[in-house]
């Protein structure tokens, strides 16, 4: 049985109303009126570019710190416990009223983010949840994975998932407590195998495109990098976990773009930062605290997030590795499921697609 869930106050009328205050973009600066905004939607605005500026707001007080030889004795043994602490790759060290945090009902009802469950997860097994597509920034793997805002809790009781990232956010000061205490853990094979063989319930959620997807992020468009990665399905079959696709609906539509169409030089300088340091930078823009249509904090559209059926896996004796015809065979019904999803639900909540979904390379 289908069953979703809006953890938010948010009518549909009030979405009309909050796209009416947004002017459309255009070349010119639109500034934010000073009064006649409600509060609730400023507060939306805070929690969110709050979060952005989290990031860079760590680094500034770590160097700052730095600056006071009375703290150095303490910041070398932080910086080594850095070094040496294991929490990255064990699941991270998450605490339940971080994930709870009423903070983060602001935050997801600034777009607002809506969990759609296909059907219900068996809580005595463990489950590898593909998330698609990257986005820019992962905001809808964020409110609804690292943290229960959109009320995963709930609906998938006794599920207990772990939202995986970069392993170098976890070297930076401060910054990666903070992901710690939401469950975030680091996307290596290590991490990934210690988290499903932890007990049942225990998941992860990859965002499968990685940097290469984020540069297809554009607004109307779902150009999925899929076919070729196949190492999160064997890894489910390794961990005898089964497969789930989940897909998002308005992640893409978050920010726009500037023009990098393969063959510029804008494309080749990001395709080269990728293959130098295994990330890249998308070179987006959307609004900002102020204005409509200048700055990196995200429009407000709707992400709805669907979770799709689970896919089975092959049971293979330990430490048999999986064939590729297995592999292929599991990645043709777990693309079908996410086409399914995506099918199902175009009409309802990508009303204003471009193009159809796309799954390349």
């Amino acid at each position: 049985m289908t069953s979703e869930t809006l953890v938010s106050t948010t009518t549909k009328e009030e979405i009309s109303e909050i796209t009416k205050l947004e002017p459309k973009k255009n070349d010119h600066v639109q500034w934010a009126p000073i009064t006649g905004v409600p509060l609730e939607r400023r507060l939306q605005t805070l929690a969110v570019a709050t979060w952005i500026a989290f990031f860079f707001f760590t680094i500034f007080v770590f160097f700052f710190l730095a600056t006071y030889k009375f703290l150095w004795p303490v910041m070398i043994a932080y910086v080594t416990f850095i070094y040496f602490d294991k929490a990255p790759e064990r699941g991270g060290r998450p605490f339940e009223r971080c994930r709870k945090w009423v903070g983060w009902k602001y935050f997801a009802n600034y777009f607002p983010v809506k969990l759609i469950k296909e059907q219900d997860l068996d809580a005595n097994k463990n489950y590898v949840l593909g998330y698609h597509p990257h986005g820019i920034i992962s905001m809808g793997a964020f409110a609804n994975f690292g943290t229960d805002a959109t009320g995963f809790s709930s609906l998938f009781p006794g599920i207990k998932p772990s939202l995986l990232t970069l392993t170098s956010n976890f070297s930076i000061p401060f910054y990666r407590d903070y992901i710690l205490s939401l469950g975030l853990a680091a996307v290596s094979r290590k991490s990934c195998e210690h988290i499903l063989s932890s007990g049942p319930g225990r998941s992860i959620v990859i965002v499968i495109g990685g940097a290469a997807e984020s540069l297809n992020a554009r607004p109307g468009t779902n150009d999925l990098v899929l076919r070729k990665r196949l190492g999160f399905i064997r890894l489910a079959i390794k961990q005898k976990a089964e497969l789930v696709p989940v897909f998002s609906f308005g992640e893409n539509d978050l920010y726009d773009q500037v023009d990098n169409t393969k063959g510029s030089k804008v494309f080749y300088y990001q395709k080269k930062m990728q293959a130098l340091l295994g990330f890249t930078m998308p070179l987006f823009h959307a609004r900002g605290v102020f204005n409509y249509n200048v700055g990196i904090i995200p429009f407000r559209h709707q992400i709805a997030t669907v979770v799709g059926k689970p896919i089975p896996v092959p049971t293979l004796e330990e430490g048999v590795e999986p064939t590729k015809e297995q592999l292929l065979e599991v990645q043709r019904l777990y693309i079908e499921e996410l086409e399914f999803i995506y099918n199902k639900y175009k009409d309802v909540y990508a009303k204003d697609r471009k193009q159809e979904l796309c799954i390349a390379d």
